[in-house]
């Protein structure tokens, strides 16, 4: 499964760069929802995956388009059996993937 998902956001700075990054379950659950938002934002922002699901052991490039600069994200990611695991603070421009373990 391959899915190219992108956010958008009517404001923000016309030079900022898209952010992409390779999103990878290494877990034996399918992830249902994957959500990202600003470490200085309260709220988490939309789910990436939409209706789709992440099964387990594969990976897609995500492709966050929010006009925004900042690299540090909050990453809250939610798996088909309800389980809920949150990461604080990840540079996504320095890691250039991010992986969901178990």
């Amino acid at each position: 499964m391959f899915v190219l998902l992108a956010i958008s956001a009517s404001a923000g700075p016309a030079l900022a760069e898209d952010l992409t990054f390779t999103l990878n379950n290494a877990t034996g659950a399918a992830v249902t929802e994957f959500y990202l938002s600003p470490a200085n934002v309260d709220d988490w922002e939309e789910n990436l995956l939409g209706n789709d699901a992440l099964p387990a052991g594969t990976a897609t490039d995500v492709t966050v388009a929010d006009g925004r600069t900042t690299c540090l994200y909050d990453i809250k990611t939610v798996f088909k059996d309800g389980d809920e695991v949150d990461d604080r603070g990840i540079d996504l421009c320095q890691l250039g993937a991010y992986t969901i373990h178990e």
